[in-house]
């Protein structure tokens, strides 16, 4: 009897787990196959270390291949969904077409940068979503720092050494925290550098981490303003030119360097799947079924799921909420086999971390809010919990971070043109002939 073939899209937070949760709980009684564009999973709340110089690339990639064991790893993005005959068309990593017929879809393909109507943005801003973004802004830091100790303007100078990051969520407050500290040391590498780097964190918000508790916002604030990031509240780009960004309060002011945080939107592919979505994510029960087509899930960034515990509001585009969804949307494949009972999704947040670099973090574990090495121990146990792979490398990029200086080089891997922040694909650099 042939085994009924599920087909998961997306290998992120929700894929991931919706992948290795189903092979644990199928025991070889369905084909899995999993449909993702690149051969690895991407721990993403460690990028701004890699920015940073603190841990290498390689240490946030977890091979498919390897650590989902009973899973078949197919390269390609998703083109196309054909939902009545339950086939999904895909493009090999070379352009070669390929599809996929499935019993069951699981669509986890999450998010892209969120972009706003703003004049100059997609022209001179670059987002922070995947690993070709975090490598380009590592290289470009660095070249703006060497090239700010050559210059004999101090206007040009000026503007090198400033750095704006727009959005002072999750990615933007990190970005700046490690950011000032990244640049600080590069400074004490190149002495002729007359001024010492600066880094604007802005946001229309009224504080910064709106969507955490405010203690968490204060600790950060208070961390940010200690090592001198110009934090500006309710304030935001206006417009943005090759030479620098223009605020909503009318100021000016020069830079080379542009990084856009302001969140995320679906993977555009949710769009053109002709089904009914809510604020531009697929519409689900809390089952994560779509409605009408029982044989599709739906989790993660792209899926609109009801979050039971604030009744008639959806839940939030997080890790924590993708990975959760993703563990339940297996379940739920399992028990339309008859392997179990079928679940609703329903989650209570166990608390949140943020690393703000050095020696410093905040975060509230079961609601008790930490701050300083307490905060920073929490964090960093998180992500070595939450990490499915690679976790004694990361360790050791730790501790050798803590005892030797960062090399600082840029490799140059990355040009500004192969990440473009209007990309439905961040985590693929676009190389263009």
């Amino acid at each position: 009897m042939t085994k009924p073939r599920v087909v998961i899209v997306g290998a992120g937070f929700a894929g991931y787990h919706a992948a290795k949760t189903l092979a644990r709980v199928a025991r070889d009684r369905a084909e899995i196959v999993l449909l993702n564009s690149t051969d690895y999973f991407l721990y993403l709340p460690l990028l701004p270390e890699v920015t940073a110089g603190v841990l290498e690339p390689s240490r946030l990639s977890v091979p498919l291949t390897g650590t989902l064991n009973g899973v078949r790893v197919v390269i390609g993005e998703a083109d196309r969904v054909d939902l009545h005959n339950r086939w999904v068309h895909y493009t090999q990593p070379e352009g070669d077409p390929g599809q996929l017929a499935y019993d069951r879809l699981v669509l986890a393909v999450g998010s892209v940068n969120k972009l706003l109507p703003i004049p100059g943005v997609t022209e001179y801003a670059h987002g922070f979503r995947g690993l070709p973004e975090a490598l380009y802004l590592h290289d470009h830091i660095v070249r703006q720092i060497e090239l700010a100790q050559l210059t004999h303007d101090p206007a040009e100078q000026l503007a090198r050494s400033t750095f704006i990051v727009v959005g002072a969520g999750y990615t933007g407050t990190e970005v700046a925290a490690h950011g000032q500290l990244f640049t600080d040391a590069l400074a004490t590498q190149h002495p002729h550098l007359d001024i010492r780097p600066r880094w604007m964190l802005l946001d229309v918000a009224p504080r910064v981490l709106p969507e955490l508790d405010q203690r968490m916002s204060r600790t950060a604030q208070r961390v940010l303003d200690r090592r001198g990031v110009d934090v500006r509240m309710g304030t935001s780009v206006a417009e943005a030119t090759a030479d620098g960004v223009r605020l909503t309060d009318g100021e000016y002011i020069p830079t080379c360097t542009l990084v856009w945080c302001v969140g995320v939107r679906p993977d555009p592919f949710v769009a053109e799947l002709g089904l009914r979505t809510e604020k531009g994510r697929l519409v689900v029960d809390e089952y994560l079924n779509v409605p009408g087509f029982p044989e599709v899930y739906a989790c993660g960034d792209a899926a609109a799921v009801p979050d039971l515990t604030r009744p008639g509001q959806i839940c939030t585009m997080t890790a924590q909420h993708a990975q959760r969804q993703g563990r339940l949307a297996a379940h739920n494949v399992a028990a339309s086999y008859g392997q179990g009972r079928r679940r609703p999704y329903r989650h209570h947040d166990l608390g949140f971390v943020v690393d703000l670099g050095g020696k410093d973090a905040a975060a509230n574990p079961l609601k008790v809010s930490l701050s300083g090495l307490p905060a920073k121990a929490v964090t960093r146990g998180y992500h070595l919990i939450a990490m499915p792979g690679n976790r004694a490398r990361v360790g050791a990029d730790w501790m050798l971070d803590a005892t030797l200086p960062r090399a600082a080089v840029q490799l140059g891997l990355v040009p500004a043109n192969a990440v473009p922040l209007e990309s439905t694909s961040p985590e693929v650099p676009v190389y263009r002939h």
